[in-house]
């Protein structure tokens, strides 16, 4: 009974376009539709439920770890066949589950409809690739797409080291070993380091949690190797505060240098709304020129984002720059990128001085000032009688 109800949810979920499933004890089934959480049925969940849930999701060694840490992560195959991570944990009333959708096929850079500049980073051959941003950000799809390119176009051995694994590769051009947190090894660090002695080309690790394994990820693209790595951080200038700032500050200068010299670039993304529907990348995106690297270097970290707003020619882009292309390309409303800009204001301005508000008969307000552009036929007509009108007092 609550195995069926549970494949039921998640297969409502599947259907309706959903990326998450939250339940909890003694609440309605809820689910992420296209960004936004709607009720999925009309009936609570009891602790019956959730214990007979527990026993198929958790095996009695799992069971013991989720008593003694009080949330766990796993992964699950629905018995249509689809494929679900989840965290289960304790809260005020009971259990509470989260499934995320894992998608069947791993789309490829262009059908994400990413930056032409994420290639440059499938080309490289050595140094540190950080893809960054909040949970559920798209982050994994992101690096899936990433890997399977690389997979695709070049001979090479691949490691990935996650938790807990989302995307399945298959071996094309290149071998990839995909290892789960917990399963296959005891950490990420403990892969990380076991990884340098088995012959890689290129490591994935799923997430840089600790100090330690942030320092083996930098040895490992200072010895020459093409890492990627997570972080849950905003956007590349927070990306490289946080790695110093985790070393001790006698440590830090020696970071610097470490990380101006390995880093090869930072993909930061933002899920946001698209017109029509579903979700689309707000990308973030730095590429290491030696700008970039006296900056690192000179503690100047402030100036990153306006180093990166001026470096078109190398294929960055601000989050501004690049919630600006999706509303002129009309993949998203004018709301929509203001709430995931990270500077507002300066993003009203921007596609106010643009004229496409006019275009598009929006509103917009700055500050307060309320300014209701006049609508782009209405004001050409408007214009054509004033130049009449001067022609006829001529």
């Amino acid at each position: 009974m609550a195995y069926r109800r549970l494949n039921n949810l998640l297969e409502k979920m599947f259907l309706l376009g959903g990326s998450d499933l939250h339940i909890k004890t003694n609440s309605l089934p809820k689910a992420r539709i296209h960004g936004d959480i709607q009720v999925l049925d009309n009936s609570q969940l009891n602790d019956d439920f959730f214990e007979s849930i527990l026993n198929i999701l958790l095996n009695q060694k799992q069971r013991l770890v989720l008593e003694e840490e009080k949330e766990f992560d796993g992964y699950y195959v629905s018995e249509q066949g689809r494929r679900f991570r989840f965290n289960v944990f304790f809260h005020l009333e009971g259990y509470g589950l989260v499934f995320r959708t894992i998608p069947d096929r791993i789309l490829s850079i262009k059908e994400l409809g990413l930056h032409e500049s994420v290639y440059k980073f499938v080309n490289l051959e050595r140094g540190l690739v950080l893809v960054t941003g909040t949970t559920g950000s798209g982050k994994s799809t992101t690096l899936a797409a990433i890997i399977d390119s690389i997979n695709q176009k070049k001979r090479k051995h691949i490691i990935t080291i996650e938790d807990p694994i989302e995307f399945i590769h298959h071996d094309r051009n290149s071998i990839i070993e995909q290892r789960n947190v917990g399963e296959h090894t005891q950490s990420f660090y403990s892969a990380l380091k076991a990884s340098l002695r088995e012959d890689p080309d290129i490591i994935l690790v799923g997430e840089l949690r600790d100090l330690a394994t942030i320092e083996a990820a930098l040895h490992a693209a200072n010895s020459g190797h093409l890492v990627f790595a997570t972080l849950h951080t905003l956007d590349a200038k927070e990306t490289i505060n946080r790695i110093i700032s985790m070393y001790p500050t006698n440590e830090q200068n020696r970071i610097r240098v470490t990380l101006a010299s390995v880093l090869k670039g930072a993909l930061s993304q933002r899920l946001i709304k698209k017109i029509g529907g579903g979700r689309c990348a707000a990308m973030e995106i730095l590429v290491m020129n030696e700008r970039i690297k006296q900056l690192i270097l000179e503690q100047r970290d402030n100036e990153i984002t306006d180093a990166i707003n001026e470096g078109d020619a190398y294929g960055m882009q601000t989050f501004d720059q690049a919630l600006f292309k999706l509303y002129r390309e009309k993949f998203a409303t004018f709301e929509e990128v203001l709430s995931a800009s990270t500077s507002p204001d300066d993003l009203k301005l921007i596609i106010s001085n643009s004229g496409l508000l006019q275009e598009r008969k929006e509103v917009i307000r700055i500050k307060n000032f309320d300014s209701v552009t006049l609508p782009y036929k209405q004001k050409e007509q408007s214009q054509i009688k004033e130049k009449l009108t001067i022609k006829r007092r001529r």
